[in-house]
């Protein structure tokens, strides 16, 4: 507990070490530290992360339907920039696509054709019916990553997932869906939300160690994405060398990429706040610790670099969320210490106790609706 005369008794020895009276500069630097503290461990994690090097996919399109079939995507084609910023893996160019997504806007795409030619593509997203959410972005967009073309051999197997409760295990080959057969990747989810139901289990058929099996799987229905899906949960393999990415720089280099990487996710976070409080993206993508702890489990199941990439978000997250200008956070604090700055005198009591109730309210009314949406996913799945 800090030394503060305000919180319990203070030794006469001991006053004029104790917080509220040092000077308003010596409390907002300590307020500071905390944030501070939890941005410099984001960098550290992702600078850990370069080090020991992320797999990735490369941005290379695969099939092409709908609005970026129209715009001019083709299959093949790999993704340079958007909006004049660099992609180097298909996970910056899902989350720039994504939040242009939801943002209803119309973005640059720099390719580089199959053929070798280099094209600009107009991809005008304010065509997207309805709210775009995230994590359904590249479908109602219309691309398939081209990794996705890939044999239907199960990757990744989610925990408490429908494929988990069937048995099924990484290196499986899935060999046919109610009879029809699967020829690869892009196939699965496509036939899932075809053929399934909530009365009636899927008949899979897969291969392990060359025998075949066939299984009842009844899906999972995710009520939250839009449009809602039915999800066996697996995943992708890694694909080959042609299409993988990997992150991996020495000591001095991963310093550099950790830092530029920390600024993207800033900006990133920052954005999903500023639209959630505009009411461009819908609170329902805000998420509770049940929702931190299933992502934990899933990252940490695609390896430690993964893992050290949720650790870093998860860190800058709580930076940013201690910054907002909420009393109780951080943030209220280091508010009116920018108000005794400027107005020569500490806030009143009063308006901090005020002030407090206020942020209680809204603290509270944010970790229960976080508790709500953690709650519908899991009732939903």
């Amino acid at each position: 507990r800090m030394l503060d005369e305000r919180e319990a008794d203070v030794p006469d020895e001991l006053l004029p070490q104790a917080f509220n009276r040092k000077s308003v500069w010596q409390r907002f630097a300590v307020v500071f530290a905390g944030p501070l503290f939890n941005l410099i461990l984001c960098i550290f994690l992702l600078w850990l992360m370069f080090v020991i090097g992320k797999a990735d996919y490369q941005p290379i399109v695969g099939q092409v339907q709908g609005i970026a079939a129209e715009a001019g995507l083709e299959r093949d084609d790999r993704i340079l920039a958007i909006d004049g910023q660099r992609m180097d893996t298909w996970t910056h160019a899902q989350m720039a696509l994504a939040t242009a997504a939801v943002d209803h806007r119309a973005v640059s795409v720099e390719v580089l054709r199959g053929n070798g030619d280099s094209a600009r593509v107009q991809l005008d997203l304010s065509r997207l019916q309805g709210e775009a959410e995230p994590a359904s972005a590249l479908r109602e967009i219309g691309i398939v990553p081209r990794q996705f073309l890939l044999d239907p051999v199960v990757g990744v197997v989610a925990p408490d997932s429908a494929a988990q409760a069937a048995g099924l295990k990484t290196g499986d080959r899935l060999l046919s869906i109610n009879g029809k057969t699967l020829r690869s990747w892009d196939e699965i989810g496509p036939l899932v939300q075809l053929q399934a139901s909530a009365e009636r289990p899927l008949q899979l058929a897969f291969e392990r160690d060359g025998v075949r099996q066939d299984v009842s799987i009844q899906p999972k229905l995710d009520a939250d994405a839009s449009p809602p899906r039915w999800l066996l949960g697996v995943g992708a393999p890694r694909g080959s060398a042609e299409y993988d990415a990997m992150l991996r720089f020495g000591p001095i280099d991963a310093l550099g990429a950790a830092t530029d990487e920390t600024w993207r996710l800033t900006h990133t976070t920052l954005g999903v706040v500023w639209r959630m409080l505009r009411g461009a993206m819908s609170l329902d993508n805000l998420s509770g610790p049940i929702s931190i702890a299933q992502y934990a489990s899933v990252s940490a199941q695609m390896g430690v670099a993964w893992f050290l990439s949720f650790l870093a978000m998860l860190s800058l997250s709580l930076a940013i969320m201690n910054l907002l200008p909420i009393p109780l956070l951080d943030g209220g604090h280091l508010l009116y210490y920018l108000i005794e700055m400027v107005k020569g005198s500490p806030v009143s009591e009063r308006t901090m106790i005020a002030g407090q109730f206020v942020g209680m309210v809204l603290l509270v009314g944010l970790m229960g609706l976080a508790f709500y949406n953690d709650i519908l996913r899991l009732v939903a799945s």
